[in-house]
């Protein structure tokens, strides 16, 4: 299964629309397990692979680096914004898999959300632990709001050469936060005449280089099509409580990262759960489970479906722009079956992820 362990709720960055504020229900700011009992609890799980998570994790490196040491893992992740990277020593930054580094387009539109500056110096990272021996999956992790293309972001990054992205995925900027219009102007309008186009568009861009023989990393696209082709039902492609767990600060376990650690979604603590006793504890609910696509889908996120931040009336409103992807993805599986059974791609390299990496699929 998968861990993500929250090193600390701290952040080095205050963006748009996060804020960086600890919050106590999440638990202490800083992490006050014992790397004893996370190892009794981790190695528990012959199959675990490890995410470091926060806030920004790298504000609290030497637990990190501890926990690299100390607790057995087959894969070492970590989710970050990049900017202080340069202080992971080099050989630690070679033993990750998997980096999911936050950017969110174009200079602009990033500088625009995370502050002046942060752009360069997230690729300046990058290119640094690429220079040092990082030869692992590299992720771009956008949040998506009002100010973005997602057409002109997606293709942004994947134009980039050094450092060259292998992967591009996305979180929409919804159901956060209440009310809608705190964060949104006019959502339907930004959907109808932007998002959605924009998913077309960047579809038919992916088919026109699979027909070259390349698989463009545009990871909700392959992973959505892997199901469509294999018939594979979906059930919270991100693997919340299913194959995914948190530790947060305090050792209490969660479903999820970005649900609070209290009464409602503790499923346990590491000082005293199986780890087998987690998968079901936490999952999905209605409207999700009674959607006609909703084996397709899977749920688009278990904070949304739990909180509902936006009503049931905003709820389905996110579910429009899912949707959209699903079906623009149907259209085009024939062609995409056509190139498989032709062999001008690969399914190794169409089919993604290999494994749970934090990467939520479903934006």
């Amino acid at each position: 299964m998968l861990y993500f362990i929250v090193l600390t709720q701290r952040c080095n960055l205050k963006c748009i629309y996060c804020g960086n504020e600890p919050q106590e229900e999440y638990g202490p700011e800083n992490a006050e397990f014992s790397i004893e009992d996370l190892k009794k609890f981790i190695s528990q799980d012959p199959e675990a692979n490890i995410e470091f998570y926060g806030g920004e994790p790298l504000l609290n490196i030497p637990l990190m680096l501890k926990i690299m040491d100390e607790v057995p893992a087959n894969h070492y992740m970590i989710q970050t914004n990049a900017t202080i990277l340069r202080r992971v020593p080099p050989e630690y930054l070679k033993r990750f898999d998997v980096i999911l580094a936050s950017i969110d387009g174009r200079p602009e539109i990033n500088d625009y959300y995370r502050g002046k500056g942060t752009y360069n110096r997230v690729l300046d990272n990058l290119r640094y632990a690429r220079s040092v021996g990082f030869k692992g999956d590299l992720i771009a992790r956008m949040a998506v709001s009002e100010h973005s293309s997602i057409y002109d972001e997606v293709i942004h990054l994947l134009s980039l050469d050094d450092p060259k992205f292998d992967h591009v995925h996305w979180q929409l900027d919804v159901e956060w936060s209440y009310p809608m219009e705190l964060t949104w102007k006019d959502f339907d309008g930004w959907v109808n005449n932007n998002y959605n186009p924009g998913i077309t568009k960047l579809i038919d861009f992916w088919i026109s280089h699979m027909k070259k023989g390349e698989v463009l990393g545009i990871v909700p696209f392959q992973n959505i099509m892997q199901s469509l082709i294999t018939g594979e039902k979906a059930h919270l492609r991100c693997g919340s409580g299913i194959d995914s767990f948190t530790i947060t600060t305090n050792g209490k376990i969660t479903a999820c990262p970005i649900l609070p650690a209290n009464e409602i979604s503790n499923l346990g603590d590491i000082r005293t759960t199986f780890y087998l006793d987690l998968p079901g504890k936490e999952s999905i609910g209605e409207p999700c489970l009674s959607c006609d696509i909703y084996d397709i889908c899977g749920g688009r996120c278990l904070y949304a479906n739990k909180t509902k931040l936006w009503g049931e009336e905003g709820f389905l409103k996110v579910c429009k722009t899912v949707r959209h992807l699903i079906n623009e993805l149907k259209r085009v599986k024939p062609i995409v079956e056509e190139l498989l059974n032709t062999q001008i791609i690969d399914k190794d390299d169409l089919f993604y992820p290999p494994y749970n990496n934090g990467c939520e699929i479903i934006p």
